[in-house]
């Protein structure tokens, strides 16, 4: 039985960390070298660092950034935001990065996905979709993607659009419910599941981790492959070692040791 991820978050904003509830009212969590060390210590699978305001300020990466977080980690490390093009994407990668995530890029341009899985690899291109339920459901499956860190709604529907990205060439979806970032409500398992059961590629689930029972629904529920939190491990309310047993406990499989 294949194993389940549990990898922390780091949303950067000017070189600092930090967390905020639906994309919003943020406030600072640390340093991203020193956040992602400390993750990585206390068990975390992985670690993924997102530049939330590269691409609205139209901007690139912050590669120092990047290369001084790479430096602190022995656990795979994704880095997202502000990657438009092929070139980019490999200065990140130069930078220290083991996987890229892109979201407003791919949307725009989803041939990019295959440039950059053929010149690195499909595993290591995260195709990063920020999803909304939407009520008068415009979208088969009633959930739009939204760009520019959640700020443009795209009309296009989650599940056809994680359709779309896998059959380009994604190795992973970062698939992130906007209606519960930040809540600690729960991640939405219907969405997770609706886009697990789409695509052929492993579904990370992030936005409202809250409890460890979250986590276990998110993987029994939500069919998710990893799920990804932030708020819960910046702030102290969960550490990701008890986390695990908890995990283990409930036989959801993790590796171990942490």
């Amino acid at each position: 039985m294949l194993t389940r991820r549990i990898i922390a978050c780091l949303d950067m904003e000017g070189g600092r960390v930090v967390k905020g509830v639906r994309f919003v009212n943020l406030r600072d969590a640390g340093d991203p070298a020193e956040c992602a060390a400390a993750h990585a210590r206390d068990g975390a699978d992985e670690i993924v660092l997102l530049d939330i305001t590269a691409t609205s300020d139209n901007r690139k990466t912050m590669l120092d950034v990047v290369s001084r977080t790479a430096r602190s980690l022995f656990v795979p490390f994704t880095v997202g935001g502000g990657i438009r093009e092929l070139s980019d994407a490999a200065e990140v990668f130069d930078a220290g990065a083991d996987k890229i995530a892109i979201n407003s890029a791919a949307v725009k341009d989803p041939s990019l996905i295959a440039k950059i899985a053929a010149r690195f690899g499909s595993q290591a291109v995260v195709v990063a979709i920020d999803a909304r339920r939407v009520n008068n459901r415009p979208t088969k499956s009633g959930f739009a993607v939204f760009t520019a860190g959640g700020r443009t709604p795209t009309g296009r529907d989650a599940v056809h659009w994680a359709r779309e990205a896998t059959a380009a060439g994604a190795g992973e979806i970062l698939l992130t419910s906007m209606d519960r970032d930040g809540t600690k409500s729960g991640f939405d398992c219907e969405l997770t599941k609706l886009v697990a059961d789409a695509v052929s590629i492993p579904v990370i689930a992030s936005g409202g981790a809250g409890s460890p029972q979250h986590f276990i629904d998110v993987f029994r529920d939500g069919r998710a492959d990893a799920a990804l939190a932030a708020s819960i491990f910046h702030f102290g309310l969960e550490n990701i070692g008890q986390l695990k047993l908890q995990l283990q406990a409930a036989n959801v499989p993790v590796r171990w040791p942490c």
